[in-house]
């Protein structure tokens, strides 16, 4: 067995799940400001824990200066290109929670465990197959990216980190076009992979991965949903 619970403070996949559905449905009810911020600040906070120091302080940063900015820019105002910069900030920071509670659970959890955890949601296997591939296709791609970038760096081409921006054109050419045509083989050859690897048989099946709920999961899902479910009936 694999248990997943090496870090007493690591969460069950399906918590994490639940914490993600929770950051879609503040996408499609309308809750306070106030109320987003605690949601996120509650999903930053075992994404530290998860020792993902980093990517807690740059989604936690990015996050704060959308939020300055839809406050400190005046409703009042007759700048064009504020209210242009306040409407970005505030449909970024409306989509934020959503990637930042994606962000931890897919860089938290091995494909294995959102396997066993959906099955033991029981979802169906033509649901549990598209999302493993999907899981698995974005770090590939990246990989891939580092790799081009890799290559054109040896041939001198977009030399730098804001090469990219400077040289729009470049970016379509060199990066773009390779990496969306690569893109069909990646997806190709994960849906022949997780086929292989039987995730499309029917019947029971089993795992070598261990997942189970603790007190520290249930106490973490409670939290997280007490502000947004008050937030929608009004109490907050």
């Amino acid at each position: 067995m694999t248990p997943t619970t090496a870090n007493p403070l690591a969460l069950d996949p399906r918590a994490k799940l639940f914490m993600l559905l929770l950051a879609n449905l503040l996408l499609f009810f309308h809750v306070h400001t106030h109320t987003e911020i605690m949601l996120v600040a509650l999903v930053l906070m075992p994404m530290l824990a998860a020792g993902r120091w980093r990517m807690t302080l740059r989604l936690g940063l990015f996050y704060a200066m959308l939020v300055a900015v839809s406050y400190l820019v005046p409703a009042d105002s007759t700048n064009p290109w504020l209210h242009g910069l306040a409407l970005v900030a505030v449909g970024l920071r409306m989509m934020l929670p959503c990637f930042i509670t994606g962000a931890y659970a897919f860089a938290t959890t091995r494909a294995s465990e959102f396997v066993c955890a959906m099955r033991r949601m029981h979802v169906p296997e033509a649901i549990v197959i598209p999302c493993m591939v999907v899981i698995r296709f974005f770090p590939t791609i990246l990989q891939d990216y580092r790799q081009i970038r890799a290559a054109m760096a040896l041939r001198g081409i977009a030399v730098g980190r804001f090469a990219l921006v400077r040289h729009p054109m470049q970016s379509l050419e060199y990066v773009l076009v390779p990496l969306l045509m690569n893109a069909n083989n990646v997806a190709q050859d994960l849906s022949v992979a997780a086929l292989t690897k039987g995730l499309g048989r029917s019947g029971t099946h089993t795992s070598l991965t261990e997942i189970r709920m603790r007190p520290v999961d249930w106490l973490a899902m409670a939290v997280c949903a007490a502000p947004v479910a008050l937030d929608i009936a009004g109490v907050l």
